[in-house]
C-alpha cells in the first residue's frame, strides 16, 4: 500500500525535525549561537487522471485525480534574528547590535563568528575564547591599562596617565546571504557558494554593518516557548503517521483474510 511509505516519509521527515529542535533547545545558552529551523517539501504525486483531460462523455475534467507520495527534508535554515544582550561589565566582552561577524583566524583558515567574547593572551593579543585571534590582529601594548571600544568600533587603549598609547578600528564582516554559511561548530562560521563573497566595513558605517557594544555578550537567539512547542507539534505529526502505518497493515490484513 502506498500509505505505508507515504506515511514513513513523514516519520522521518519529523525526526529529522526533532534533531533540529533538540540542538537549537541544547544551545539555548550558547552565546552568539544562532537557532535553526528545519524546512520541508511534498515529494512526487503519481497522476492517474490528469487535470483537463477528457473524459468519455467528451466533457473536460476540471481537477484531475493526483496522489501524493510524502514528503522529505529540504532544509535546514540558520536564522540570523538578533538575540538579546546580556551585560557582562567585562571591557573585552563584544557584542554586534545590527548584522555582521567578527572575523577570527583558525590556524590558516578565515572563520567568522558573532560570539564576542574575547581575552588577549600571553603577548598582549586579542583572542576568542579558544585562542585564536581576531582579525585584523590588535595588540595590546604593555603600558596600557584600559581600553574602550566606542559604536564605530573604535579601540583604543590608554595607560597609567590616561594617555592614548594605541587607536585601532575593528571591522565587522558579512555576506549576502549569511543563511548559506557553514556551521563548523565551537560558534564558527564559513563562507560557501551559497553565502556569497564576503564584505568588510567599519561598524555602523553606511555599508550596513551593525554597531559595536563593548561589555556585553550576545545571547542565543533560541526561543525556548516556541521550540517546545514545535517539538509538541512534531511528536503529534509523528504519531499520526505512525497511526496511518498502523491502519494500513490493519487494511492489509482484512485483506488478506478475505478468503478465509
Amino acid at each position: 500500500m502506498r500509505s505505508l511509505w507515504t506515511a514513513a516519509t513523514g516519520m522521518a521527515a519529523q525526526q529529522s525535525n526533532m534533531d533540529v529542535i533538540a540542538n537549537n533547545l541544547a544551545n539555548a545558552n550558547t552565546t552568539g549561537f544562532k537557532a535553526s529551523r528545519a524546512n520541508f517539501e511534498d515529494l512526487m504525486y503519481q497522476t492517474t487522471v490528469p487535470a483537463g483531460a477528457e473524459n468519455s462523455s467528451g466533457t473536460t475534467v476540471p481537477t484531475g485525480v493526483q496522489i501524493g507520495m510524502g514528503t522529505k527534508t529540504s532544509s535546514v535554515e540558520k536564522l540570523f534574528a538578533q538575540g538579546n544582550f546580556t551585560q557582562t561589565d567585562n571591557p573585552m566582552d563584544l557584542a554586534i547590535q545590527g548584522n555582521g561577524f567578527f572575523q577570527v583566524l583558525r590556524g590558516t583558515q578565515q572563520v567568522y563568528t558573532r560570539a564576542g567574547s574575547f581575552k588577549t593572551d600571553q603577548n598582549g593579543n586579542i583572542v576568542d575564547a579558544s585562542g585564536y585571534p581576531l582579525q585584523p590582529q590588535i595588540t595590546i601594548p604593555k603600558t596600557a591599562i584600559a581600553t574602550h571600544v566606542d559604536p564605530s568600533g573604535v579601540f583604543t587603549a590608554t595607560d597609567a596617565t590616561g594617555k592614548v598609547v594605541q587607536t585601532v578600528n575593528i571591522q565587522l564582516y558579512n555576506f549576502p546571504n549569511p543563511a548559506g554559511l557553514q556551521s563548523i561548530g565551537a560558534n564558527y562560521f564559513i563562507p560557501t557558494t551559497a553565502s556569497g563573497d564576503v564584505t568588510n566595513a567599519v561598524p555602523g558605517g553606511p555599508e550596513g554593518m551593525g554597531t559595536v557594544l563593548q561589555g556585553f555578550l550576545e545571547a542565543s537567539n533560541t526561543n525556548v516557548v516556541d521550540e517546545m512547542v514545535n517539538m509538541i507539534l512534531s511528536q503529534r505529526a509523528y504519531e499520526a503517521n505512525s497511526k496511518v502505518i498502523k491502519s494500513a497493515d490493519e487494511m492489509l490484513q482484512m485483506a488478506n483474510n478475505v478468503v478465509k
